[in-house]
């Protein structure tokens, strides 16, 4: 259900193809696949209604399996594009970061789906991108003037800001691939131990998106009983 392992082994050709548009639009492309869905990758909605009919309707214990079972992902990718010398870094640098995005779009989705927001609205999908900065860099760019609230404030906003969609995007966009590059870098020395690499990729991927997971959980609060969209 969701993602699987025909997903995580279609990262690397997906981030060749992204690897020369690192913008704003890459985000926003990434975002659509992985709400919307794309060949293996189901749409967020689904996979997590098949969570949420697992867990008997309980929408906190799906949302914990969600997180769980996204976690896992995270690692496969992570393992998988953190394999291999120096010499493959234009490839799997961009395969990373993309593999690393639709996992936890999808797992941000499936959370926002299941606290009752709606995922077609453009406010609700500029919250869902702004929870891939994490806690941290949300904090900041609200303190910079940069971003006019918090993902919850951003999804429940009296009107949609469209400048807002890029402004969004883009600091995603380097936020993701400063995180990747930066712990490649790190990586260079383990990589002379091929397995080494794969091992902290997946250990770090699977943390970021548990970061990311909780982040969600916590900042969209449940609004199905308040019959706000």
């Amino acid at each position: 259900m969701g993602i699987g392992r025909a997903t995580v082994d279609g990262l690397l050709p997906v981030g060749r193809k992204v690897a020369p548009k690192l913008s704003s639009g890459y985000v926003r492309g990434v975002l659509e696949y992985a709400i919307d869905g794309l060949g293996p990758i189901r749409p967020a909605a689904a996979a997590a209604d098949d969570q949420l009919a697992l867990a008997g309707g309980d929408v906190e214990a799906s949302i914990s399996a969600l997180t769980n079972q996204h976690i896992r992902y995270a690692a496969a990718q992570g393992f998988v594009t953190n394999l291999g010398g120096v010499a493959t870094m234009a490839v799997s640098v961009p395969a990373n970061v993309t593999g690393v995005a639709v996992v936890q779009c999808h797992l941000a989705a499936g959370i926002v789906h299941l606290r009752g927001y709606d995922l077609t609205d453009p406010r609700v999908r500029n919250a869902i991108v702004a929870c891939l900065l994490g806690e941290d860099a949300v904090r900041e760019m609200i303190k910079q003037g940069r971003l006019p609230g918090t993902p919850m404030l951003l999804a429940t906003s009296p009107v949609h800001d469209p400048v807002l969609d890029n402004r969004v995007a883009s600091a995603v966009t380097t936020e993701l691939f400063g995180k990747v590059t930066g712990r490649r870098a790190a990586l260079l020395v383990s990589r002379k131990i091929p397995l080494l690499g794969g091992g902290v990729g997946a250990a770090t991927d699977s943390w970021s998106t548990y970061e990311i997971g909780r982040y969600v959980a916590e900042q969209m609060r449940d609004r199905r009983h308040t019959g706000s969209s």
